[in-house]
């Protein structure tokens, strides 16, 4: 593999790296995640389901910006609004109408949401929610499942919880998804003191032995409030979420990602009961009501109205997940690779072989599929830009890569064949 395909990108990292810490402002979108020398590490240019490196390479998104994407790149409905708000202004002195008219419109979509208030990314959502639950419980633990961004109060119970003090760690608890009795144990240590249940309503697996709905009866019987973090699912698995596609609704939900199609754009929204707490709580930024994401959202929330777009994200996610599902049965690579999670936010689990670990597998698979230009981590993040030619394309180059991978761990030379060190994971986040 020729790797001066990726010389911008390497030695814009060189550049980067004397000022950002990794060369990004994103985990995620770093070096930690793409392994420099077989990675596309800066993109120049996006458009529909498309982008284009800082060297020119073209890729097929299933990334799609983190889940942030899911209309496409340049989508002209959206882009054509912000540019009309743009003359008009991006942030005033007092407030703009925009706030109220995305609000009225998130109360339409999400079953839970009274009231809400807005924010710039996930983060402060969730922290906003755990804030107000201890406002208004009275109460300072928390239960949480699932990831909910880098604030203390959570990263603090992760491997990743350098600078965070440890009694503030100590406050947080982790439960286990489908595992409701963990639930209970956490409740049954701390003495009727956890202040909210936070979770992501799924993400690997589907909920069971309807566990969603006893999560909120055991929270209702311990007097905490339930949160659903649906940065992700919001807007993707269906136009009210998960809470909507599973018939089960919290008090509080926080969104983000899809709610504005990459705009910067977050929410808290709940019972108007708790939300009113807001008033006597501390929760303020200047660009709350930033006007150009408030666009973006209006056009994007009316278009699931007008269209329901998740049921087209679902038909994306669901076709490429059956295909692929035949492609690593055909090849040889089930007891390597599953599929897990919703057709729209699918998940890539490699498991480690007798002589390779998952973490040398996965890197040679991104190595292979940036070569044939398909962008893809360890899920697919669809988005409705994802025509049939190009979901055919993505297939093919998963066919290729799937059989080479499948010759190279049976003759033993997936190493060989490696040509960077294998990433190393940060620590596990679900």
């Amino acid at each position: 593999m020729d790797n001066s395909i990726y010389q911008e990108s390497n030695n814009h990292l060189k550049r980067a790296e004397k000022s950002i810490p990794l060369g990004s402002q994103t985990f995620s979108k770093s070096k930690t995640q793409y392994p420099v020398g077989i990675s596309p590490l800066y993109i120049g240019k996006a458009k529909g389901s498309e982008v284009w490196d800082i060297d020119g390479n073209k890729y097929y998104d299933l990334v799609n910006s983190l889940g942030a994407v899911t209309l496409g790149y340049q989508n002209k409905k959206i882009d054509n609004q912000v540019k009309k708000q743009l003359k008009k202004g991006t942030i005033f002195s007092l407030p703009g109408v925009l706030e109220a008219e995305v609000a009225e419109l998130i109360i339409e979509t999400v079953p839970s949401a009274e009231m809400v208030r807005f924010s710039k990314n996930g983060s402060d959502a969730t922290s906003a929610a755990i804030r107000l639950a201890r406002a208004y419980t009275g109460k300072t633990e928390i239960a949480f499942c699932g990831y909910h961004g880098w604030a203390d109060w959570y990263i603090g119970a992760t491997s990743m919880n350098k600078g965070v003090p440890d009694i503030v760690s100590a406050l947080t608890h982790k439960f286990e998804y489908n595992n409701i009795d963990s639930l209970q144990e956490i409740f049954n240590k701390c003495e009727n003191n956890i202040a909210a249940v936070i979770l992501e309503p799924m993400n690997l697996a589907y909920p069971k032995n309807d566990f969603l709905n006893s999560v909120k009866k055991l929270a209702k019987k311990y007097n905490s409030v339930l949160i659903f973090d649906e940065t992700i699912t919001g807007y993707r698995f269906s136009e009210g979420g998960a809470q909507k596609e599973f018939s089960v609704i919290p008090d509080l939900t926080t969104l983000g990602k899809g709610i504005a199609n990459g705009y910067p754009l977050a929410a808290i929204v709940g019972r108007k009961e708790l939300m009113t707490e807001m008033e006597n709580i501390f929760f303020s930024g200047t660009f709350g009501g930033e006007l150009l994401s408030l666009a973006a959202a209006k056009t994007v929330i009316q278009m699931h109205l007008d269209y329901e777009i998740t049921k087209d994200l679902a038909a994306i996610g669901e076709n490429l997940a059956t295909n692929l599902s035949k492609l690593i049965a055909s090849n040889g690579m089930t007891s390597c690779l599953t599929l897990t999670g919703h057709p729209t936010w699918k998940f890539l689990n490699w498991s480690s072989t007798e002589k390779y670990t998952s973490s040398i597998l996965k890197t040679y698979f991104m190595q292979e599929m940036f070569k044939r230009g398909v962008l893809v981590l360890s899920t697919h993040n669809v988005s409705i830009s994802i025509t049939d030619k190009i979901k055919r394309k993505i297939l093919s180059a998963y066919d290729e890569v799937l059989m080479n991978m499948s010759l190279n761990i049976k003759n033993d030379t997936i190493l060989e064949n490696l040509l960077v060190d294998p990433i190393t994971p940060l620590f596990s986040v679900r």
